[in-house]
């Protein structure tokens, strides 16, 4: 309709093929070729029901086209326009990525980049800058998702240091006692907390005890850093501790002790996602539960109001602030004040900034053990820690059981009630004056507490334990736990220090002194007992004052020792990094100190430098460089040393001056230039302020000379260029890629080098430089053949060459160098003849030969990401045109038959192969859009170099011999590319090759056998189709017919590679089927093509292909009938295993003997498996006489007996259960080729029913139709596009083995070969001819039987083979005869199992023989005489006589089977059932008088057969008559 067309204002170019360009803007056509893109991406999303991706697209789709709505109205401001194109190739590029598709690369104004005009360079950094833009917007959307605010993260982003504010809002629980509430943080994964505690005391009467905090109790836990964030879990830890009575009781009766610290209750809340910041909302309020101790088994019986209505806990709001804690009050005035409680990490913060002085020792009470002495009860033990001088005077103040709280003199643990091993864990902080630390020490008391006042008064200190906080050699006590002794003495000689100090006060100084620790007796040293009890402290210190480090402790103490001054600088470099970052200031300090002190002198000096480089260098570590800001800071405000930058300046300069003798010393010193140059700056700036600028001139002139001295050293192997007058850029580029090609030949700063070529040539590539072809000349004379190498030295996984994640790499200088290659064509020799050859100093080979490696690797690697496209492609370009230059060169100077080079040419064919099938040129692979684009844009490159390989392949004349079978493989994999023209193209030089080859061996059998080999890899890759073989059997045999000698040879090969390309085709189709019995069918279509064209490694290799698919369907019988085929292509014999004929790692063998041994080893396990014993068999009796007779290997030999041992008794014993047969046909063209109108025979698995295969038939073909009928389908049926299904159950023809014949054998042996090594079925369908009689039904009841035949018997390699179909007919005289043969088999087999097991029931045959004695039940063979036994069916039908008599012979040979039965059920029958014997004797007596007169007496043989299993009884065996009448006289044995 008319309604629908709208004309579009556009122009057209060009004459003949016509370019029409709409004039709307770029950006709509961007948007509308967007959209039609992802709306296709957008209906499959709906048919693959990925609804969240759908929604999402959909989204986007209807913001596009609301903007593009609003671009093309035209009445949008211009401002507003800018803002909005901007929104909208955000969104395409957004959307690109969202969808998998290509990156789009911008400028600034969003307009798309045209490669053509843009460096290389440019365009890298372009895509890297539109890749990191999308992941931010990709980001962004997730912060969104999980409600991040950016602002606050791009906020915790710029710094390390992190604040918990807690706010404690109230405390639901009714106590009835004052308590502590300690609040703190704590990592459950560790089990460590890793705050201090937040105390608040709460009051009896349910409020806060210090009034002025109510509704101001607030805290902010501090020092958090990144470590911190990345806790696995972190939680919320609240503790309340009783202060009152030892228990809660009211009695009135007698006073109670009072003030005792005792445990109530815990809360614990998980504040991961608070810490993280995944939750932050300042104004929830969160409810932590409280879990009381003991509050259901002890108190709710003494306070029934501690069953509330609202259960116990307490409510807070939390909140993550971003800064340390003087940060955190300038950001967050309203929330943090100088009233807000800190508690600090039990830790460093990550950061330990200048004039932030620290001095904290943190000591946890863990546990302790005692002995319960002369009371009858464990103590109640209450630990008091106090801190003392070493003149026994207590320090005050100085103990800090949580902050909020002031410091205490003495702290008191909680009390366990009656508990002999208490633990306490809690932790305490201990703040003592710096000048104090040395002299001081802990002292812990121990005393029993009555719940008694008046007892409680009476218990007196019963022990004592103490440690120093100061070691021997001025370290303070080092971190983590301490077994302490406790001492024991009268109570106030326990509080004399004197006592106690010159004791040893850990059980390790104990044993260091040459006591035992583990003994059960005490050790009595002076007034004081050293008890059995145990008591355990662990310490943790936290100062920026009191290091643990001997070395860095020397250093910090240097003026107290002079004499060890140098021993101390040297030591310095060997502490360990983190102690050294927590003492900058100190240590920087102590270091110019000793410059400064020492200014006289020159001794120190260079210790000195080396110290501040090494520290130097430790900030610049990646572990501690968020340090940067400390030392800045140290330097601006802290550093005081005036004179430091002469000292620091002569040192350099002296590294500078001597750089071959001082080569590591000055490589870590330039390393640390930055502050090198910053401290000698600062310095001086001192100076100036303190003297005036006195002495300025000496220090330019020093400064001067170190830049002389730099200068001298960098130019120490250039020549004199100073007094030439050209352009700096003539100076500059020859040193600079002299020393790039030092450093990468030394593969030294390979970044470096990177970022300076790149920037190099990137200048270069401007056109407002001036000429610039000579100097990427000098570049690519100096630099080409380094980088090559380089490139190609480089590992796979090198950032150097995945661009992807770093900066301008080598490989872009690379594709630089052939960006200009082009115009320079150093090998053509368009330009100056020494170009070559100052290129190629070595031989050219060489340098063409590392340019093909390294292209090939390289195309190989993928070095962009797939959605770079433009990258892609233009990397693409510049390949094609440098592989077309040097086919090209090798054209010229290495075909003839002196320089020929066969590598060379060998690898620039794998090189063109290589390129032509990289997956960035495979179009077809792409969308219509896109591949239209880049053909656009630069045609299809594989044709051009497809063209390429084929003229450089004929311009090899005589030397193609040389590259035959190896170029085969490359040859044909650039032929199946799916391109027509290619094809047609390439095609022929298969011909070629065979016309080559059979010109120098009269055959091509090299070239037949490598197609075939190469062939199958390439197909079952992917690759191939109908077309390529259409196309090659056309395009052959039209070459061949041509040739006089090759026409039939090669019509034959032709013809064998259609014949494979179609199974291999069939084959590829379904491998990746879920059904494996499709997998199964075409496995083995292939392996027998191989076995026939006689391909015995291909043959062997889809054996194992079969093997593992049966054995992922436990089909362990096929699996083994599968691996019989590559035995049997083994010999029992010494020759070498040839490498085809071990495919699998799993065997371990030298010969073929070995390997067979192996291979029937594994066979007879599946066979086991698969109970299939009798086959086992056969394989153990090869293996014994192989083990007997061959190997003498009687220890195989052994356990071989005893396996087949096993299997006897398994066919005797084990109950194997039949499998079903079933014949199932697939009719009409909707099915694959290997299975359209075709009838197989299935063979069942255990207990499976016809019901069931057709479920799963119609399962596999969903679209089937199931025939209703058995008949044979129609030609209409046949020819019909549908599929059907048709089924039916099939009845296994028995082929008993020739020496099972005739002879008595047992039931359960015959049994196996019933529905075993089959090969032929029947399936009967009665047919009616002529009317019915009903006086004698049977005389036109006619039986038609369908035998169908397999190629192979059952089981087999397959669960299932094609058959063929013979029909027969059997009339109803012949149809009688066989129903009384089988008749009487039956009833002999029955018989046979209860003689041979009494314990059968008897059930089954009382139904047998009532069946046939009582007539009224199944009418016997009454129905028979009636239609067969009269004189009209004789007159009939005298053809029928002798089969009369037959039928005649079977009626009486079954009265003496019968008989036995009788006989048998008889002995056997219960007395219920005795009425039912008796019918059945009278039936059949009746029976017996009329058979036996009509038809004459028979009698069956008996012989005695003697069983080792039953050696005291009889077995009559009965042997199964034949249908011609035999003229047997009744004997006995």
């Amino acid at each position: 309709p008319a309604c629908y067309i709208h004309l579009k204002e556009a122009t057209v170019e060009g004459s003949g093929l016509e370019t029409v360009i709409p004039t709307e803007l770029p950006l709509i056509q961007e948007v509308t070729t967007t959209l039609r893109e992802w709306a296709t991406i957008w209906r499959d999303l709906y048919v693959g029901d990925k609804r969240e991706m759908f929604n999402s697209v959909r989204d986007m789709i209807y913001d596009l086209i609301e903007w593009r709505s609003q671009i093309l109205s035209g009445t949008l401001p211009q401002d507003e326009l800018t803002e909005l194109k901007q929104k909208v190739t955000s969104k395409i590029d957004y959307g690109n990525k969202y969808l998998d598709l290509d990156l789009v690369v911008r400028d600034k104004d969003g307009n798309i980049l045209d490669p053509e005009l843009t460096s290389t360079i440019s365009l890298f950094r372009a895509h890297e800058a539109a890749s990191k833009q999308i992941e931010d917007r990709i980001q962004e959307e997730k912060s969104q998702k999980q409600n991040i605010d950016l602002t606050r993260q791009a906020k915790f982003a710029s710094t390390p240091a992190f604040a918990l504010f807690v706010t404690l809002k109230n405390v639901v629980c009714k106590i009835g006692e004052d308590a502590e509430v300690l609040m703190s943080l704590y990592d459950p994964v560790e089990s460590k907390f890793i705050s201090e505690n937040y105390l608040v005391k709460w009051s009896s009467s349910g409020l806060v005890k210090d009034i002025d905090q109510l509704h101001n109790l607030r805290a902010v836990f501090t020092d958090l850093g990144s470590e911190d964030l990345k806790r696995e879990k972190i939680s919320f830890v609240c503790q309340i501790v009783r202060v009152g009575r030892m228990e809660l009781r009211d009695n009135n009766t007698k006073k109670l002790t009072s003030g005792l610290r005792r445990p109530f209750g815990v809360a614990v809340m998980d504040v991961t996602d608070i810490i993280t910041g995944k939750m932050d909302d300042e104004d929830k309020q969160h409810f932590i539960p409280f879990h009381l101790i003991l509050l259901l088994m002890t108190f709710s019986r003494f306070f029934p109001f501690l069953t509330l209505i609202a259960p116990p806990g307490l409510w807070v709001t939390l909140k993550l602030l971003p800064g340390d804690i003087h940060q955190i009050r300038k950001d967050f005035p309203h929330l943090v004040d100088r009233s807000t409680a800190v508690a600090r990490k039990m830790g460093f913060p990550e950061i330990i900034m200048p004039g932030d002085v620290r001095n904290d020792i943190y000591v946890t009470l863990v546990q302790g053990d005692f002995d319960k002495g002369s009371k009858t009860t464990p103590k109640n033990v209450e630990v008091t820690m106090s801190v003392y001088d070493e003149d026994g005077k207590k320090l005050e103040n100085v103990i800090f059981p949580g902050a909020g709280d002031d410091g205490i003199n003495e702290y008191k643990s909680v009390i366990y009630y009656q508990v002999k091993q208490p633990r306490w864990f809690e932790t305490i902080k201990v703040a003592i004056p710096i000048e104090d630390v040395n002299r001081s020490h802990l002292r812990f008391t121990f005393r029993h507490r009555s719940s008694q006042d008046s007892k409680d008064k009476s218990e007196k200190i019963f022990a004592l334990s103490f440690v120093k906080l100061m070691r021997y050699d001025g370290t303070t006590l080092r971190d983590g736990e301490h077994d302490l002794i406790v001492y024991k003495a009268e109570a106030k000689k326990l509080e004399d220090s004197s006592l106690y100090l010159n004791l040893p006060s850990t059980k390790l100084e104990l044993e260091e002194k040459g006591y035992s620790t583990t003994g059960k007796s005490t050790h009595n040293l002076g007034t004081c007992i050293i008890s059995k009890d145990s008591f355990q402290i662990s310490t943790l210190v936290c100062s920026t004052k009191l290091t643990q480090n001997v070395d860095l402790l020397g250093l910090l103490k240097w003026r107290s020792n002079t004499s060890l001054l140098q021993q101390n600088l040297c030591q310095l470099m060997k502490v360990e990094g983190g102690e050294v970052v927590k003492f900058l200031q100190d240590t920087l300090d102590a270091l110019f100190n000793i410059m400064m002190e020492n200014s006289d002198s020159d001794t120190f000096d260079t210790l000195v430098f080396d110290a501040l480089v090494f520290i130097i260098g430790l900030i610049a570590d990646r572990k501690f460089q968020h340090f940067n800001p400390v030392l800045e800071t140290y330097i601006r405000k802290h550093f005081s040393a005036t004179l430091a930058y002469t000292k620091l300046t002569k040192v350099l300069k002296n590294y500078v001056d001597n750089a071959e003798k001082l080569t590591e010393q000055l490589l870590k010193a330039m390393k640390a230039l930055e502050y090198i140059f910053k401290f000698i700056v600062r310095s001086r700036v001192l100076f100036n302020q303190l003297y005036e600028n006195k002495g300025e001139a000496d220090f330019m002139e020093s400064l001067r000379n170190l830049f002389t001295s730099f200068n001298d050293m960098m130019n120490s192997n250039s020549e004199n260029t100073g007094m030439v007058k050209v352009d700096c850029r003539e100076i500059l580029l020859p040193l600079m890629t002299d020393q790039l090609k030092f450093h990468l030949e030394k593969r030294e700063e390979p970044k470096a080098c990177c970022q300076l070529l790149s920037d190099i040539l990137e200048v270069l590539y401007r056109k407002d430089v001036g000429p610039t072809q000579w100097h990427v000349q000098i570049i690519m004379e100096k630099l080409l053949r380094t980088v090559n190498r380089t490139v190609i030295s480089m590992g796979r996984d090198s950032p150097h060459i995945v661009i992807y994640h770093g900066k301008p790499q080598l490989f872009i200088c690379f594709l630089l160098f052939f960006f200009f290659f082009k115009h320079t064509c150093i090998l053509t020799h368009t330009h100056k003849p020494m170009h070559h050859n100052q290129i190629c100093s070595h031989r050219p080979t060489d340098f063409l030969m590392e340019t093909f490696i390294m292209f090939k690797d390289l195309i190989g690697k993928n070095v962009y990401p797939s959605d770079w496209i433009i990258m892609n492609m233009m990397q693409n370009k510049v390949f094609l045109r440098a592989i077309n230059q040097y086919a090209a060169v090798l054209n010229k100077k290495f075909l003839d038959q002196t320089n020929f080079e066969l590598q060379l040419w060998n690898n620039y064919f794998h090189l063109a192969v290589a390129f032509l099938t990289q997956e960035s040129l495979q179009l077809e692979n792409f969308s219509s859009d896109k591949r239209a684009k880049i053909f656009h844009k630069y045609q299809d490159m594989r044709r051009q170099i497809g063209f390429e390989i084929r003229d450089m392949w004929y311009n090899l004349g005589p030397h193609k011999i040389r590259f035959i079978p190896e170029m085969v493989g490359p040859i044909l994999e650039m032929t199946l590319v799916p391109e027509i023209e290619l094809r047609k193209a390439t095609i022929p030089i298969f011909f070629d090759m065979m016309q080559c080859e059979f010109h120098f061996t009269c055959s091509f059998q090299r070239f037949e056998n490598e197609i075939i080999t190469k062939l199958d890899h390439e197909v079952e890759g992917g690759r191939g189709d109908e077309q390529y073989k259409v196309l090659f059997q056309k395009i052959l045999l039209e070459h061949c017919r041509k040739h006089k000698y090759l026409a039939r040879t090669g019509e034959t090969f032709v013809t064998l590679v259609v014949r494979l390309l179609e199974r291999l085709l069939d084959y590829r189709t379904i491998m990746h089927d879920e059904n494996k019995e499709n997998r199964m069918s075409c496995t083995v279509n292939v392996l027998n093509f191989y076995k026939e064209i006689d391909r015995e490694e291909m043959y062997i290799r889809y054996l194992y292909k079969l093997c593992d698919l049966h054995k992922e369907c436990d089909n362990y019988t096929e699996a083994a009938y599968t691996l019989l085929l590559h035995a049997k292509l083994l010999k029992w014999s010494d020759e070498p295993c040839a490498a085809h004929l071990t495919q699998r790692d799993g065997y371990q063998a030298i010969t073929e003997g070995q390997l067979k041994d192996q291979l029937y080893q594994q066979i007879i396990n599946y066979f086991d498996k698969g109970k299939m014993w009798e086959e086992a068999i056969i394989l153990g009796k090869e293996l014994a006489e192989q083990y007997e007779n061959e190997m003498f290997d009687f220890e195989q030999l052994s356990a071989s007996l005893r396996k087949q041992a096993q299997f006897y008794e398994n066919i005797v014993k084990v109950i194997r259960p039949k499998p079903d047969y079933f014949a199932v046909g697939y009719y009409g063209t909707g099915f694959p080729s290997f299975l359209r109108n075709k009838m197989f025979i299935y063979r069942g698995k255990e207990y499976e029913r016809r019901e069931d295969i057709e479920a799963r038939l119609l399962t596999q073909f969903p679209n089937a139709e199931k025939m209703k009928t058995t008949t044979p389908p129609s030609e209409d049926t046949k020819s019909s596009s549908g599929q059907y299904i048709q089924c039916f159950t099939v009845k296994p023809i028995l082929d008993l083995p020739a020496k099972f014949q005739n002879k008595p054998v047992s039931e359960q042996i015959v049994s196996f070969y019933t529905v075993n090594e089959v090969h032929k079925f029947q399936y009967p369908r009665p047919v009616r001819k002529g009317e019915k009689d009903p006086d004698n039904e049977f005389a036109n009841m006619w039986i038609e039987r369908t035998t169908y035949s397999t190629a192979y018997k059952l089981p087999g390699i397959l669960r299932w083979f094609e058959v063929k179909s013979v029909s027969t007919e059997i009339s109803p005289l012949e149809n009688a005869m066989e129903t009384m043969q089988l008749t009487n088999e039956k009833i002999s087999s029955m018989v046979q199992r209860h003689l041979n097991d009494p314990n059968l029931p008897i059930n089954p045959l009382s139904m047998v023989l009532n069946g046939i004695v009582d007539p009224a039940v199944m009418g016997g063979f009454t129905n028979y005489e009636k239609a067969f036994f009269n004189d009209k069916y004789m007159l009939e039908h005298p053809e029928d006589l002798e089969k009369i008599e037959k039928l005649k012979d079977l009626i009486a040979w079954q009265i003496p089977h019968l008989a036995e039965g009788v006989r048998i059920h008889g002995e056997k029958v219960t007395e219920a059932l005795r009425p039912f014997h008796d019918r059945l004797e009278a039936c059949f007596k009746q029976l017996r008088e009329k058979v036996e007169k009509q038809y004459g007496v028979k009698t069956l043989v008996r012989a005695f057969s003697l069983s080792r299993s039953t050696a005291k009884s009889f077995k009559i065996q009965f042997l199964k008559q034949p249908i011609k009448q035999v003229n047997t006289t009744p004997y006995w044995i």
